[in-house]
């Protein structure tokens, strides 16, 4: 898959759209080690239907409490809305999205990923999806926050 950052390029270079302060905020941070793969999958509207252990470990939910909430629960503010739209749209054409991803713990503490998000087909129709995330690289953050502080 192109790399979201690529794909939002014009928009990033159209756009008049600035928030410095975006990114600023400190937060704890869990970084993921790098063998560290979160996994979930969502029903088509995007309802959490299985999570790895992994996942609820970094995210700091009890084994299950995920399951029927929305997949935006772990969602950071600092993330633009233009970044999920550019996922939607990917997705819902039947195609592989790959992105960096900034996202919230329950307690508060956020982590990075790269992830990889997928539709799940079940007679040529979208039935949900699945996305694996791993640890990004320093290079991939710092390029995702230059360019999502330019974006809606």
């Amino acid at each position: 898959s192109e790399n979201p950052i690529d794909r939002l390029k014009p928009f990033v270079e159209a756009s008049t759209f600035n928030e410095p302060s975006r990114f600023t905020k400190f937060e704890q941070e869990i970084v993921l080690k790098p063998d560290d793969i979160l996994i979930s999958a969502t029903d088509s509207r995007g309802v959490i239907t299985f999570a790895n252990s992994k996942f609820y470990e970094i995210a700091g939910y009890t084994e299950g409490d995920l399951l029927g909430k929305p997949h935006n629960i772990i969602r950071h503010p600092d993330m633009p809305k233009t970044a999920f739209k550019d996922l939607w749209e990917v997705l819902k054409g039947g195609n592989l999205w790959c992105g960096i991803v900034k996202n919230r713990a329950k307690n508060g503490g956020i982590y990075w990923v790269k992830a990889m998000v997928f539709p799940c087909f079940k007679n040529n129709v979208i039935v949900g999806y699945l996305s694996v995330r791993q640890k990004p690289s320093e290079r991939e953050i710092r390029d995702a926050i230059d360019a999502y502080r330019r974006l809606p």
